[in-house]
């Protein structure tokens, strides 16, 4: 008698006996074998047919979470750029940005106003305070908010052009410095909640400044729009006043908070964020000094960025970890910023 040594047929074997009995002996026949092989090999087709469906789901599986291990990795988990939490449900309204002024369709566009964007500090006045986008208290002197009315205005806390790091440094203190707030103006936009078209909204706004004749409050001027050559030539002109860019807000729309579709912001330059990975030292001149960050974006792209710092930026660089805001004109064919310089460290109010 040939001995049976397939491992898959002695365990079939076993299950008949114990199933029929002793019929079955440890030693089978030559037929009883071919007839127990041609079994095992039948069952062993239908195991595997049975599981392809399983295997192309495991399969599927992983593939998704190798392709969401590499998004991971490419965005990484602790890099945030969010909208700060408005956890007081301000009104507030937030353009959309636009690329160039051509993006605006052409059969509305004298419909629009256009006004220059400040670069100051969002400010809502609910009636009672002052408050940062994100909802935070901004410690104002009283002198500064006793006058104003009960009723809700939105604008920007401003210095003049090119003046943000001392600006944000002022309105950020727990104590304020009636000094520094003399120098600040509340410049305003928008009439939150208010009823009607945004041209009315701004002639009541502006109905409420003329008889509070409170110096530093404002409104910002606007202007009618009436060709696309019109809105950059206005943007040139306020570019070479290192001013920031332009607002466009639709003359007939109603109020609407949040990211709105009737209110759009160009700039001559984009703007993005990006984390500090690592600081760079500096060489000749620089010698001493941070010569250049390393910085990842949001999307994982690394670059290094080494112009727009002053010299006191260069000792006192921003830390690893930290986020900063830069300017480019454009995208390489890589995705990195081109002719990318540092604007400031980013802050989310």
């Amino acid at each position: 008698m040939k001995k049976i040594k397939n491992d898959s047929l002695m365990e079939f074997r076993n299950e008949l006996r114990s199933e029929f009995g002793n019929e079955f002996s440890s030693e089978p026949t030559t037929e009883l074998s071919q007839d127990l092989n041609n079994r095992g090999k039948a069952r062993r087709q239908i195991l595997f047919y049975s599981l392809l469906p399983l295997n192309f789901l495991a399969l599927s599986v992983s593939a998704k979470s190798f392709i969401a291990a590499e998004r991971s990795a490419a965005r990484p988990a602790d890099f945030s750029i969010a909208e700060p939490d408005n956890h007081l449900g301000l009104a507030l309204v937030l353009p959309l940005a636009l690329r160039d002024a051509s993006q605006l369709l052409s059969s509305n566009l004298t419909d629009y106003l256009m006004s220059e964007k400040l670069d100051g500090v969002r400010a809502y006045w609910d009636g009672k305070k002052l408050y940062f986008r994100s909802g935070r208290v901004i410690n104002a002197p009283a002198w500064f908010t006793e006058k104003f009315p009960t009723h809700p205005m939105d604008g920007e806390l401003w210095m003049g052009r090119a003046q943000f790091e001392r600006l944000s440094g002022a309105v950020r203190r727990q104590q304020a410095n009636d000094q520094e707030w003399r120098q600040i103006q509340y410049c305003l936009f928008e009439y939150p909640l208010a009823k009607g078209e945004f041209r009315q909204r701004l002639q009541d706004l502006q109905n409420t400044v003329d008889k509070l004749h409170i110096p530093w409050l404002r409104i910002i001027p606007q202007e009618s729009v009436k060709s696309v050559e019109q809105i950059e030539a206005k943007l040139k002109q306020l570019s070479l006043q290192k001013a920031e860019g332009l607002v466009l807000h639709l003359a007939s729309a109603e109020f609407q908070a949040g990211r709105s579709e009737f209110v759009y912001k160009l700039k001559p330059q984009h703007d993005a964020e990006a984390k500090v990975i690592a600081i760079q030292a500096g060489q000749g001149k620089y010698q001493g000094m941070m010569g250049a960050l390393l910085l990842e974006t949001s999307e994982g792209k690394r670059f290094k960025l080494g112009t727009g710092f002053d010299d006191e930026q260069r000792r006192n660089p921003p830390q690893v970890g930290s986020l900063i805001t830069y300017r480019y004109r454009d995208w390489t064919a890589s995705g990195l910023p081109k002719f990318a310089s540092f604007v400031r460290v980013y802050r989310p109010e």
